[in-house]
């Protein structure tokens, strides 16, 4: 992998190419920006202990840039497409000898005009062997859908979005919500389905309602789970800010890659799940499967690190 360490005109370039700006995380309507690691609180290195967390400090990628856009299919499969935005750009810049490693989350918004989200990152260093990180990069579904944690912060937004979502929200992503694993020489791409999940689809159904009011910072890191995989490690985090639906990038399948359509039966689905969101809503101390509460239920996989009683939450 190449060592790409400082800053590189590359990187510079396709942070500024998406369809909103990079901005200042202070102030970024319609944009994203980097925030800091240290906004996001992470298992401490006795946290098995004291059960003490601590600010998440640099990230382990480096912020690469990020997608807003919507097709006429879920779109995936990203960087397996020579077409991508950000796969030429490493290509042009890499024509010969190691190419840099990049990660890309596409968070799938389930809507009929099928929004991604899609935050890149990339690897500054080369991977050490046996790390944490190593190993999810080489380990099955299985192990990584166990252990990818994500970090949601609602910064800004009005009262029903926070009471749907809590200020922080924190779960592991893949017993969560569908995951899709795309592994290559120079890449991996994780394409997160929000739709699968009744609940997830009910709070985002209900969050895009008012998405030109919001600012949300996600935090994206690999859960460590013994004492030797701690302190964590927050691999990259994206804030993004009042985005305009209008501001989405249209593609094509052919440019950036899709699913089939989406299933007939959604229409069906969509409205059960925004009942049950606003049910929980109404009775947040419901303990069904699928329940919401603050932040601490996403699709029935209760915030394990709240049921434990942190200190430092």
């Amino acid at each position: 992998m190449a060592n790409l360490g400082g800053e590189h005109e590359w990187i510079e370039r396709v942070k500024s190419e998406g369809a909103v700006p990079l901005l200042d995380p202070d102030d970024c309507p319609n944009g994203w920006a980097s925030p800091s690691g240290n906004i996001f609180m992470v298992r401490g290195p006795e946290y098995f202990t004291t059960r003490v967390k601590i600010p998440g400090g640099d990230y382990l990628l480096k912020p690469l840039g990020f997608d807003w856009m919507k097709g006429p299919t879920k779109s995936f499969e990203l960087l397996s497409n020579p077409k991508n935005r950000v796969r030429r750009a490493v290509e042009d810049e890499f024509s010969t000898g190691d190419k840099p490693f990049v990660w890309a989350f596409n968070l799938q918004v389930p809507s009929k005009d099928n929004y991604s989200a899609v935050a890149y990152f990339v690897a500054t260093e080369p991977v050490p062997e046996g790390s944490l990180m190593d190993q999810f990069l080489k380990g099955d579904d299985g192990f990584r859908n166990s252990r990818l944690k994500l970090i949601a912060n609602i910064v800004k937004g009005p009262w029903i979005v926070k009471a749907a979502v809590g200020e922080q929200a924190i779960c592991i992503i893949g017993r969560a919500l569908t995951c899709k694993y795309c592994v290559a020489e120079n890449f991996m791409e994780i394409d997160i389905d929000i739709g699968s999940s009744m609940v997830a689809n009910a709070i985002v159904h209900l969050a895009f309602g008012y998405l030109t009011t919001l600012t949300v910072d996600l935090a994206f890191l690999i859960e460590g789970q013994n004492e030797s995989e701690l302190p964590e490690r927050i691999l990259g985090a994206v804030r993004f800010s009042e985005l305009k639906p209008d501001s989405a990038r249209p593609v094509d399948s052919e440019s950036e890659g899709s699913t089939s359509d989406l299933p007939s039966s959604l229409p069906t689905r969509l409205w059960k799940s925004i009942g049950q969101g606003f049910s929980n809503l109404i009775h947040p101390g419901a303990q069904e499967t699928g329940s919401v509460s603050g932040s601490s239920h996403v699709n029935g996989v209760v915030d394990h690190e709240k049921r434990d009683n942190d200190v430092n939450e």
